[in-house]
């Protein structure tokens, strides 16, 4: 699996789905939380630019079959 996704496979994966679904993060193995989304931000300069997604509170303990999904504990 690639270390960074680039802004065209993240366009790609979500293409496909609902636009009016809610988009949520889930943040680290240990903790198995869903978080909101906040600001995108691209940040560009000499080096290789970056895009940075924020998150912008917590939502929830994700749900189990998200985990299984994810092969999280």
């Amino acid at each position: 699996m690639p270390h960074a996704v680039t802004v065209g496979q993240l366009l790609h994966q979500l293409h496909i789905l609902d636009h009016d679904l809610p988009v949520y993060l889930a943040i680290n193995p240990d903790w198995p939380y869903a978080h909101r989304i906040g600001r995108v931000m691209a940040l560009t300069g000499a080096d290789r630019g970056a895009v940075y997604i924020a998150e912008s509170g917590q939502e929830g303990v994700l749900p189990p079959a998200v985990r299984t999904k994810l092969s999280w504990p």
